[in-house]
């Protein structure tokens, strides 16, 4: 079984910075593209930004220059720096892994239970 499991999230002030850390666990062979995707209250759950194994990286228009995604293949983690924040970038932020289990085995999308960030003006 593969658990994903998100930390650091808080409440900070505009401007402010948090790091976000993500750690996959369980019966894991392969660990593919990782991202960290978000949702506001009423609102859908957003792409934020990936990163593949290889170390690609991509983000959303909103979040381009403030924030910055890594991860370290050898202990199955993924981390989100988040800098300048505003108050839009308030919401639940959600860890997402594409994980093959076994070897030979299919690839599975996986989420963690979401940690609240939020920002005040």
């Amino acid at each position: 079984q593969v658990q994903l499991v998100e930390s650091g999230g808080d409440l900070v002030q505009a401007g402010g910075s948090l790091r976000l850390s993500c750690a996959a666990s369980g019966n894991i062979f392969r660990v593919h593209a990782m991202a960290w995707y978000r949702q506001a209250p009423g609102n859908q759950r957003d792409l934020v930004a990936e990163i593949s194994s290889g170390g690609s990286t991509d983000y959303a228009d909103s979040v381009k220059d403030r924030f910055i995604i890594s991860r370290d293949n050898a202990k199955n983690m993924v981390y989100l720096q988040m800098n300048s924040l505003k108050p839009e970038d308030t919401a639940v932020y959600y860890c997402n892994a594409i994980i093959v289990p076994r070897r030979f085995g299919s690839a599975y999308q996986y989420w963690g239970q979401g940690t609240q960030v939020t920002v005040s003006s």
